[in-house]
């Protein structure tokens, strides 16, 4: 087998070599920086230095490594697994660059096993020390967590780490890869559809396509058919800082942008706070390939970074995330209040913060569960683009939309925009207008809705009407970006809500209530969840930290 060896000036190579865009070398211009000297200085007093010889395994892949290990002298090397083949890819770092990426965050197993090349010197610094520095060091936090972030992504476009055997018609095989996705862990999957090596590794390890989807972790027992509990184990996603007490200050519910702005800001403010999430931290905006307008980053960022950031400043203020676990009910009693987690664990707390967001809605089309999960998405990120080809369709108005079909087209496939109306003015954010009128490969249809599926076992097309009559369009894909439902049937008649499922909140929920609190007092709704609430990033993360301000309001009021 040929190895390759990569350093920052050859990434153009191995994107070339799984057929990206050779462009997009520049978007990992800050996958491996150099920290100068003074940088390394500020690094010293958070870990421990030591002497590794030749040969010397830091660690290996599949093994949890709980260190940041920066080189100070000589050189390491980090090699993992390419493709389907098992070429081996190695990166080599010298004096002044660090090793790691986002998994080290979350004390998943290893994607690549590091050596020393040569008597080396190292710094170490530990996963709690390295949550320190990302807290305090304002330029080294930039630094490292842009250059996680791009490793994910470049490692995700090699094909590096674990693997995925599954089928793009499995809606198993769909929520494990949108599962892993939206928490950020980077895996290969293999289409057994597509890809006649998938087929032969199943038959390899003498499994059926019953056993799919099959996940491959090094220094794991292989995963058959998986629930996401076990996967979310074996992935290191779980409850984000240490021992978790059942009784605390606040308990938010929902760890999008909203429920993670009232976890940094009333862990900040001293309160013990506990976060609870079903599926992934950063909600809906976390599927964002693109938020443009969003204040203080004039370039953009990912939804999946800004989750990634909010998380750490939570998990700074020593907020705990419980991630995977799904509230089933709302007690209140005296002022205190119980919410019961699937599986009968039990959270007390004096006050609550609902930030359950929405869902979208789904099409009233003929046969679309057939193709759910298998054509059909209601979330366009890496993962739904790697599953289409060619062309696609987009269903909506509003910016979510947008973002797709601008992420999509810029994915080299040919993007047909679906909306009612005869204008996108109203609904959606004159830049992303102005992008997809720029945007050759996106093509806008007014006044037409879905009428019909076509494919057998695959999605192959769509029927559109239009005031022309029906027409079909080619598509093996469908993203559906159509309004949202409030995430709140859960709450049953605990908390008033309005015909549509949205939370009441202020004067709406009750003459005494605070501005975003319920009918119920100390329980607080913010976000996409509460009724009147504006869908935006921006507003949710307002009314994130405005709610511990009135936290703390109504529990000086005397009960």
């Amino acid at each position: 087998m040929s190895q390759e060896t990569r350093t920052p000036d050859t990434i153009s190579v191995a994107l070339l070599k799984v057929g990206a865009r050779e462009a997009d070398a520049a978007d990992f211009a800050g996958a491996f920086p150099i920290l100068d000297e003074a940088q390394i200085a500020s690094l010293r007093p958070y870990g421990t230095e030591s002497q590794v010889k030749t040969g010397e395994v830091i660690f290996r892949e599949g093994e949890v490594n709980t260190d940041f290990v920066v080189v100070l002298d000589g050189e390491l090397q980090a090699v993992a697994h390419y493709g389907t083949g098992g070429d081996p890819v190695s990166t080599g770092f010298r004096a002044g660059q660090f090793v790691g990426v986002m998994n080290i965050l979350s004390a998943e197993g290893a994607y690549v096993t590091v050596t020393a090349l040569v008597p080396s010197r190292v710094l170490k610094i530990p996963l709690d020390r390295l949550r320190d520095v990302i807290g305090t060091e304002m330029t080294l936090s930039e630094i490292v967590l842009r250059a996680f972030l791009l490793r994910h992504a470049l490692l995700m476009r090699l094909g590096t780490g674990p693997k995925v055997i599954g089928s793009r018609y499995s809606t198993a095989t769909r929520q494990v890869l949108d599962f892993l996705a939206r928490n950020r862990v980077s895996v290969t999957w293999l289409d057994v559809e597509s890809n006649p090596g998938a087929e032969q590794l199943l038959r390899n390890f003498g499994f059926t396509a019953d056993d799919i989807p099959v996940i491959l972790v090094a220094g794991q027992p292989v995963l058959k058919n998986p629930s996401l509990a076990e996967v979310a184990s074996v992935f290191g996603v779980k409850a984000s800082s240490g021992h978790i007490e059942d009784a605390c200050d606040l308990v938010v519910v929902g760890a999008g942008p909203a429920g993670l702005a009232a976890a940094v800001y009333a862990g900040s403010e001293g309160l013990s706070t506990i976060v609870v999430e079903s599926v992934a931290v950063g909600g809906q905006a976390g599927t964002s390939s693109r938020i443009e307008n969003y204040l203080g980053f004039p370039a953009g960022l990912s939804g999946q970074e800004l989750a990634a950031r909010a998380a750490l400043q939570a998990q700074k203020f020593a907020a705990a995330i419980l991630v995977g676990s799904e509230v089933q009910s709302l007690q209140s009693m005296g002022g205190f209040h119980m919410l019961e987690l699937v599986g009968g664990r039990k959270l007390h707390a004096r006050a609550i913060v609902l930030a359950t967001g929405a869902r979208y809605r789904r099409l009233e089309v003929p046969r679309l569960q057939e193709f759910e999960g298998s054509g059909v998405f209601y979330a366009a990120t890496e993962v739904e683009a790697r599953s289409c080809s060619e062309c696609v369709v987009v269903v909506g108005g509003g910016n979510s939309a947008g973002q797709a079909c601008v992420f999509l087209a810029r994915k080299g496939l040919e993007v047909h925009l679906l909306i009612r109306g005869s204008s996108l003015d109203a609904s959606m954010s004159r830049y992303l207008i102005d992008e997809i009128a720029k945007e050759p490969a996106i093509t806008l249809h007014r006044q037409t809705r879905v009428q019909d599926m076509i494919g057998s076992n695959r999605l192959e097309g769509i029927a559109i009407a239009s005031p022309n009559g029906r027409s079909d369009l080619k598509a093996s894909g469908l993203f559906s970006f159509i309004g949202a439902e409030p995430n709140s049937d859960w709450l049953d008649g605990s908390i008033k809500r309005d015909e549509d499922g949205f939370i009441l909140t202020g004067a709406d929920a009750a003459p005494t209530a605070l501005l975003l609190e319920t009918s119920q007092p100390s329980v607080f709704a913010v976000g996409d969840v509460r009724h009147g609430s504006i869908k935006r990033v921006a507003t949710a993360v307002g009314e994130g930290a405005m709610a511990v301000r009135l936290v703390h309001e109504r529990l000086a009021l005397p009960r």
